[in-house]
């Protein structure tokens, strides 16, 4: 098979540990590992983007050409037309004033050199197939977090690189567009091309099929043929993976009597002259949580922040409890960079919250250990940790808030299996034990049914609810 990039040794001192492989045609690799093990920085150091302060040893090979010594300005012009690569956060690759269709003829016109009539006709193609046609004109921040992954993929895929690095590719997208990213990202290597895909979802590596190599703490820990490794794993951490997908975790006991903290009835919502849900009437008592799902784009994200009273429905009433502040009404964000100031420290952020709210900083020392942080992270900004330490510090600031209704928009899109797994369950039990009522959007329909209460399913412009399996 033809090699078309090699790594040997390559490693980010002090945090990704010497690793080799090689990336042949036609032939898949995907790095499999928790949250924060350094697998995007691999990515980072072979693109040469890494963050200020970083700087990547090894050596790197593409088709033949040692890349490790070209200056920085020479490695960007293959960016697109040799490498291309799917960030890991969508939102912050894509120009927030740009509408959809521009930004990706943007790259059929500068990197592919059509002129604009048909760079955007091959834009709106593209958008089309990735079920995006309705979304042609729309702003990024108009967009659902799936489908700002979607356009994202459209956008990295004009230059024509036949070499693609997919920095979990799949985050936040349902299980069925999940499945056709997965399958756009295959026909890359089916059409003799490099596919090396980062992620923490077991589902997507069996998918790809190639090899896979199962990466924590910086180490390799294991690496083959991804039917064999996803199989039959022989170290801890992989066994470990296998067994904290959701089918596997044991029923959460049912909910006790608590007192009502929200109501809706009748809601409704309209966006862009298309309804997205309407007639949507349930309670939520302390305690309590309810899973929404439904595939992307369908109003899961708007539905919740009617409840918060952020959005105002085209129809239908919320009561909450007058006698709480608003603050006790939360909402944990999808897009854990949108919730954090980027230049300011993350400890300082925590700080400013103790202090404005009068809050005890015991209480981010006890919670650190429990979501698995370490107190060293509190020194950085939020752009030098990973989406999956960003998104449990968001956790944390919540929790320093007391809610007694938590809004949580896919709050473990970011986490690998097992981490998903512990903050799922620190979620839960905090929803038990302090009496917060929890409202758990997932695409996830296996984790919903395993630890919710009820689940309100929205889609078709129609909103079904029902107990857990």
């Amino acid at each position: 098979m033809t090699e078309l990039l090699k790594a040997q040794q390559l490693a980010v001192p002090g945090i990704v540990r010497p690793l080799s492989f090689t990336l042949t045609a036609g032939r898949p690799l995907t790095l499999l590992g928790e949250t924060g093990s350094g697998k995007s920085l691999i990515a980072q150091a072979i693109m040469g983007n890494l963050p200020a302060g970083l700087q990547a040893r090894g050596r790197l090979w593409l088709r033949g050409e040692e890349l490790s010594g070209l200056a920085p300005a020479a490695r960007r012009r293959l960016w697109g037309r040799k490498l291309a690569m799917l960030p890991q956060e969508p939102w912050l690759a894509l120009d927030p004033t740009m509408k959809a269709v521009e930004q990706v003829a943007e790259g059929y016109r500068y990197l592919a050199n059509k002129d604009w009539p048909q760079a955007r006709q091959l834009a709106g193609e593209d958008l089309n197939r990735l079920g995006l046609g309705h979304a042609l004109d729309r702003l990024p921040g108009q967009l659902s977090g799936g489908m700002m992954q979607r356009l994202a993929f459209a956008a990295a895929s004009t230059g024509g690189a036949d070499i693609v690095i997919a920095d979990e590719p799949t985050k936040g997208l349902d299980a069925g567009s999940r499945d056709q990213v997965t399958g756009l990202l295959r026909q890359v290597a089916e059409a003799g091309g490099g596919l090396l895909t980062i992620t923490h979802d077991i589902a997507v590596a069996r998918q790809l099929g190639g090899e896979v190599m199962i990466v924590r703490n910086g180490e390799v820990l294991e690496s083959g043929p991804a039917e064999e490794v996803l199989k039959a794993p022989v170290s801890d951490y992989g066994r470990a993976l296998l067994a904290a997908e959701p089918d596997a975790w044991p029923a959460l006991a049912p909910a006790g009597p608590g007192a009502r903290v929200l109501k809706v009835a009748g809601l409704a919502k309209s966006r862009g002259g298309l309804s997205l849900f309407s007639d949507v009437s349930f309670e939520l008592n302390a305690g309590e949580i309810m899973g929404v799902v439904g595939p992307s784009g369908c109003g899961k994200s708007t539905l919740g922040s009617i409840c918060l009273g952020v959005l105002e429905p085209d129809a239908g009433t919320v009561w909450r409890d007058a006698s709480l502040p608003r603050t006790r009404y939360q909402k944990l964000y999808q897009d854990p960079p949108a919730a954090f100031a980027p230049y300011c420290s993350l400890g300082q952020s925590l700080r400013d919250l103790v202090r404005l709210h009068k809050k005890d900083w015991a209480e981010v020392q006890r919670l650190l250990p429990r979501l698995g942080l370490s107190a060293d992270l509190l020194e950085r900004l939020p752009r030098e940790v990973s989406g999956g330490e960003l998104q449990r510090l968001a956790i944390l600031r919540i929790l320093l808030l007391e809610p007694v209704l938590l809004f949580a928009d896919e709050p473990t899109s970011r986490l690998d299996l097992v981490t998903q797994q512990q903050t799922i369950k620190l979620l839960t039990d905090l929803a038990r034990e302090r009496g917060c009522a929890l409202l758990l959007v997932s695409h996830e329909a296996a984790l919903v049914n395993k630890v919710a209460d009820r689940v309100l399913t929205l889609g078709e412009s129609t909103a079904t609810t029902s107990g857990a399996a």
